[in-house]
């Protein structure tokens, strides 16, 4: 036999969901905002999309700042995995890694917010975030040279180190000349082939690109 809850506890339990689902649509309409304005946006403008009152907002979100690295960690890696399923999904290991670079690229051009960040700064996403890219270029770059595909003496740092490189280039032409990043990314992808047997420049300092973007 069920047990009677005592009168009035669903009604305290109403403003738990509520809450959850005011906290859920101001990281869903943050998201959109982001990605369309970047992180300059006015968070007025994330409230009256996600229908909420600032002092709703701002006692889920204190500050700003909190309302967008949450966003960003959580698009960040959706965004990641999304190039990691590219790369995967193509047999051809050259494929994949041709493959890798226009997906992250694409869905990085869309993303005002990430663009910002991710390329300047590197400061949101965090570090884990970074690792979970190094890792699906690590095995990319394996798989390259193991094919007999990729450049000698090219490494993981180069293939990072270019991704980031060429956020910088969808950021400075994103406006003006949106498809020259692609144009970019083909003299890119040119010069990783097997057939540039050329020696590369000796790094002097090696370290992992992870650890310098960091300081």
């Amino acid at each position: 036999m069920a047990v009677a809850e005592p009168e009035g506890t669903a009604r305290r339990r109403a403003p738990r969901v509520d809450a959850i689902r005011n906290r859920e649509a101001i990281i869903e309409a943050a998201a959109a905002v982001l990605a369309e304005q970047g992180t300059s946006v006015d968070v007025r403008e994330i409230a009256r999309r996600s229908e909420v009152g600032m002092g709703t907002l701002y006692r889920h979100f204190p500050k700003k700042e909190d309302l967008v690295h949450t966003v960003l960690r959580k698009d960040f890696s959706e965004w990641a995995e999304s190039a990691r399923q590219t790369a995967i999904d193509a047999e051809d290991p050259w494929t994949a890694l041709t493959d890798f670079y226009q997906q992250a690229l694409t869905g990085y051009a869309r993303h005002r917010a990430i663009m910002e960040n991710f390329a300047l700064t590197w400061s949101v996403p965090d570090l884990e975030g970074i690792q979970q890219l190094r890792l699906v270029i690590e095995e990319l770059c394996a798989r390259t040279a193991a094919a007999g595909l990729l450049r000698p003496g090219v490494t993981t740092d180069d293939l990072l180190l270019l991704l980031v490189s060429l956020g910088h280039a969808v950021q400075v032409t994103d406006e003006c000349r949106p498809q020259m990043w692609h144009r970019l990314l083909r003299i890119s992808l040119d010069g990783l082939r097997a057939d540039h047997r050329e020696p590369l420049p000796i790094d002097t300092a090696p370290g992992s690109v992870s650890r310098l973007l960091r300081k």
